[in-house]
This record gives structure tokens, sequence and C-alpha cells, in this order.
């Protein structure tokens, strides 16, 4: 259902965001969880992304699987500043001929836990980056709303066992026990987002940039894309320590 992208074809649309090759390895990492997911389910003819990032990227890969399946996309989010910076990151995106056949209406909410507003007509639920941005006590409200909004979600966060990553990032952290008991035992938990690279790395305009071009840039993300493939094979503890981003996929709404 998906086509096959890689990182240095991701690498486009993360630095449209102002963002680098952590951005499109998280990307690939995220698209090979949906498309197993995704490929023997309906197509989504409508998707809400329901909150964008708290501080890294603006979601366009989640348009890009969008504009890829077809699906109509609503963005909600109680930050004019993050609406402003997705508006910002698509234009640049297309500028270079990426996600020009994508519109997404966008949404203000009052609180990213309150959804009573939006109508439950949604295929597909997406969100990275926001559950901990979220207050425990407006956690399970959250939830609630993205269940009856789509029939299917799949939401992302920072891995809470992971503190080298949730302190250099200075995001909050989720674990998988959490995620588990949040979203019930119906839900498909795993990690994700285990790049060979420390986390924090920063590189210059000039040399993101390159990395668009550069012969060296092009192997390394071509062997960056097989490394991906192999994160499901590492050890439990292992990945449960180094994963950057933790995931819950639901199926059947309330």
């Amino acid at each position: 259902m998906l086509k096959p992208l890689s990182i240095k074809e991701l690498y486009v649309p993360a630095l449209a965001e102002g963002e680098g090759v952590g951005t499109a390895y998280e990307y690939f990492a995220k698209r090979l969880v949906l498309a197993r997911w995704l490929k023997n389910q309906p197509k989504p003819n409508r998707a809400l992304i329901a909150g964008l990032p708290e501080k890294y990227g603006s979601s366009l890969d989640f348009l890009q699987l969008a504009q890829e399946l077809g699906a109509a996309v609503t963005i909600v989010d109680e930050r004019p500043s993050a609406l402003q910076k997705l508006q910002n990151s698509l234009a640049a995106a297309q500028k270079v001929g990426w996600l020009t056949a994508v519109s997404p209406q966008l949404i203000p909410v009052h609180h990213l836990a309150d959804l009573r507003e939006i109508a439950p007509d949604y295929d597909l639920c997406l969100g990275s980056e926001g559950l901990q941005r979220l207050d425990a006590s407006d956690l399970s409200e959250y939830v609630r709303h993205v269940r009856r909004l789509a029939s299917r979600a799949a939401l992302f966060a920072p891995n809470g066992d992971n503190m080298a990553h949730t302190n250099i990032s200075g995001l909050a952290g989720v674990t998988l026990t959490e995620m588990q008991r949040l979203f019930g035992p119906d839900a498909k938990t795993g990690y994700i987002d285990m790049p060979p690279f420390p986390p924090g790395i920063t590189r210059t305009e000039d040399q993101r940039e390159q990395a668009t071009s550069g012969t060296f840039e092009a192997i390394a993300m071509w062997g960056l894309g097989y490394y991906a493939r192999l994160e499901h094979f590492l050890p439990t503890a292992v990945r449960r320590s180094q994963s950057h981003i933790v995931y819950a996929l639901l199926e059947g709404g309330d």
C-alpha cells in the first residue's frame, strides 16, 4: 500500500522542516511499521493528524502517507505556532516537488485533549511526539477521543526508557508499559527508531543541503535503511534502552 521510499528520499521533507538525517531515519522507521500494519487493511479515505510534534518537524511524513493513500487529511493542534510551522514546512516541500497533491485542513483547538468539536468520520488517526506533552490527567481523555474519532489509530511518542534521548532532546517520554496501560491489551505496541549515531548531533545548513547530493551521504543513508530493517531483531532489552520511539497501533473505534 505504501511505496518503498528510502531514507535519502525522506530526507527531502525532513530538510523542508529544518531537520536532518535523524528525522529522515525516524520517518523511515515509522513507515516500516505503518506499511506492515496497513497493507491488509482497507485504504483510508480520511485521515486525522491529532496533534503536531512538540518540537521536531511537522509530521510531513504523515502528509506523504496520506498523499500516497489518496486520503483527505485534517490536522488539529492547539498551538498557532505549530500550525504555522506546518504550513511553512509544507510550502518548502512543495517548492521542491514534494506533497503537491495534498492540501490539509487545519483546525485549531483549545486543548489537544479536548476534541469534542471534531466529528468522528475518520478512517485513520495519526500522531507523533504529542502524547508526552499531555498531563497524566489528560491522556485518557485524549485516547478516548482518538478511539471515538477514527476506526484505526497509530500513535508515536518519545521512549521514556531512553533517558539519553529524552535528556538531549528536551522532551518528556512515555514508556512502553505506560503505552500498553493507556491503550489496552488489544493495541499492538513496540519500539522503533534506533539510529546508530548518538542523539543531539547538529549540522550546519550547508551540511544538511550537501547531504541531498553527496555520494558518501547517499551510501550512508542506503546503509541506514538496511540497518533500520534489522532493528526489530535486536534483543528487547537493547531496544528498550536505545530506541527513540514507542508506538501503539489501534483498531476498532468506540
